[in-house]
């Protein structure tokens, strides 16, 4: 259930809040710069607007044939002057400014001594002369008006310097009818500064805009540490923040503006300042999309630990005979379904040993008890005492008659009767274990005479290991009676008892008729057999005890051809 919620809520929840949250901010920030480029586009058009406009006023004065006559003439006496200054000039400066409401101001310069330097006539003197925008018009062969920041107009007669060039004006030289022009004749229309403040100052950006003329300097500027009236400053001149974002929109294709720009700088906090106030927003939404789905799989994965664990533990009561049923409430889920079929089981389960199991213990018990009194009636028949005091008799008659050999024969066969008949202990040592075959040798060596010999090695590390009782025994029967016993010349057994570390190594190895492979792959074959002990002790038998007793734990290898002989070896752990 962690796993499950770790990857199918906790990081899916993550990772969805994180990309919405980037993807917003980029979004947010594309259309934030997009809103500030048209901010700066629209600055642009606006301010090229008002500069047109004064452009246009201009060549409507330049191509008039009147003014021109008027500015050309010689006048006898004032009067003259001033009649033809009402008649056509007065009507013509007082029609533009409340057309255009961004004209502050219009005004000519000329050098006719005869008119009157009043009502839009000024005198082109020398200190005129001087002035930067002279100078820029004598130095251009076109016609085109020029556009630069200049004085306020009453502020000329001034020789102070330092004055601030707080106005912008288009200014051009009246020469269209160049056959007909005696004096220099200039037209100065001034733009009103509110105006272009208002133009500059938009509620849509909010960092600082820059004018900036074709030489890199800047003309106009929104930014208040940069006094653009009295000082030139170039634009790269300034040091900006390193998250300003800058943004351009440049004059192409118009004479007087040609590669001037307006620049608007903004710092990348401001163009995602709404990004970041919807990040608390985003955050807290983050937080209950987590903290709610948790409580409630916390909860759902309390609830199925507790009652898995429940039952969990019943189970294990079960297997200890302890038949409690568990006592909950009713729940109508899985678990709380599992929880009632186990109840139902237990009760079966109990049921079924209470009415079926104990009754056939109690038959079998009875089978067992009748078993016991048969065995017991078997043994009174013939009693293993009586048998052996026949035996003793028999021995100690031969040993007066000097029959010592048959004396011998008869103490094997009485200990070998003996062990076969007591089962008292399942263990015995080593060392007994080879009495036992010691006995069997010394009756088939008796049996057989000088036909079979036999040698037996056991370590001293060897001889008090405990080991399960008749375990090596049929290996010998077996080599002396199907390996020796049909060879017409006999053959000889060699025992070997070792030990390893803590594992115990018995090996016989017989010059006998050998086995062929299937009879190889017979024995090999009842490590994996299932079958239980038959009547007789044999290999198969001693075998199947092995398994019982060690398991996996013991090693059997057997070698044997046709004529060769077997060799066997039993490698078993000791306990």
């Amino acid at each position: 259930m962690l796993i499950l919620y770790l990857f199918c809520v906790f990081i899916p929840i993550v990772f969805t809040n994180v990309l919405f949250y980037n993807v917003t901010t980029n979004n947010v920030k594309n259309q934030r710069m997009k809103d500030i480029s048209r901010a700066v586009e629209q600055i642009n058009i606006d301010f090229r607007s008002e500069v047109e406009d004064a452009v246009t006023i201009s060549s409507v004065f330049y191509t008039d044939y009147n003014l021109n006559q008027i500015l050309e003439t010689d006048y006898d006496e004032p009067a003259a002057y001033i009649e033809a200054y009402d008649t056509y000039f007065r009507r013509i400066l007082n029609t533009y400014p409340p057309v255009y409401t961004s004209i502050q101001n219009i005004k000519f310069y000329v050098e006719n001594p005869t008119m009157l330097h009043s009502g839009g006539i000024g005198y082109l003197s020398s200190e005129m002369k001087q002035t930067d925008w002279y100078q820029m018009l004598n130095k251009q062969d076109d016609a085109y008006p020029i556009f630069v920041r200049t004085q306020q107009e009453d502020l000329y007669l001034k020789t102070d310097t330092s004055t601030a060039k707080n106005t912008f004006s288009i200014i051009r030289a009246m020469n269209y009818f160049e056959s007909k022009n005696h004096w220099q004749k200039y037209l100065k229309i001034d733009l009103k500064a509110s105006t272009i403040e208002q133009i500059f100052q938009n509620q849509n950006l909010q960092g600082n805009i820059y004018l900036v003329n074709d030489k890199g300097d800047i003309e106009f500027t929104t930014d208040p540490a940069v006094d653009w009236r009295m000082d030139s400053v170039a634009y790269k001149a300034l040091e900006f923040p390193k998250d300003a974002i800058e943004f351009q929109a440049e004059y192409s294709y118009v004479s007087y503006l040609e590669d001037w720009r307006i620049i608007a700088t903004i710092s990348e906090e401001e163009v995602l300042k709404d990004v970041r106030q919807s990040r608390e927003f985003i955050f807290v939404l983050a937080c209950l999309n987590i903290f709610i789905p948790t409580l409630i799989i916390l909860w759902i994965t309390r609830s199925l630990n507790e009652r898995l664990v429940r039952i969990l533990r019943h189970m294990k009561k079960v297997k200890n005979q302890n038949f409690d049923t568990i006592k909950q409430g009713e729940y109508l889920d899985e678990i709380g379904q599992l929880t009632s079929e186990f109840n139902r089981m237990t009760i079966q389960v109990k049921s079924l040993i209470d009415d079926v199991y104990v009754a056939d213990i109690q038959t079998k018990s009875l089978e067992l008890e009748r078993r016991k009194a048969q065995l017991n009636a078997l043994q009174s028949q013939i009693n293993p005492h009586f048998l052996f005091n026949a035996l003793e008799t028999i021995r100690m008659r031969s040993l007066i008659k000097d029959e010592t050999e048959t004396a011998k024969i008869i103490h094997n066969m009485a200990k070998i009767f003996r062990t076969s008949l007591t089962w008292g202990k399942d263990r015995v040592m080593v060392s007994e274990e080879i009495e036992f075959i010691v006995c069997f040798l010394e009756i088939q060596k008796y049996r057989f005479e000088d036909r079979m010999d036999y040698h037996i090695d056991v370590a001293p590390s060897a001889k008090d290991c405990p080991v399960p009782k008749m375990m090596f025994l049929p290996f010998v029967e077996n080599a002396s009676i199907h390996g020796i016993e049909p060879l017409r010349h006999g053959g000889k057994i060699e025992v070997k008892v070792e030990r390893e570390a803590n594992e115990l190594i018995f090996t016989i190895r017989d010059n006998g008729i050998g086995m062929n492979e299937d009879k190889v792959r017979q024995f090999y074959g009842y490590l994996d057999s299932e079958e239980e002990i038959g009547e007789r002790i044999g290999v198969q038998n001693v075998i199947y005890r092995m398994k019982l007793i060690y398991g996996d734990r013991f090693h059997l290898l057997i070698e044997s051809s046709p004529g060769a002989g077997t060799y066997i070896r039993v490698r078993v752990p000791l306990e």
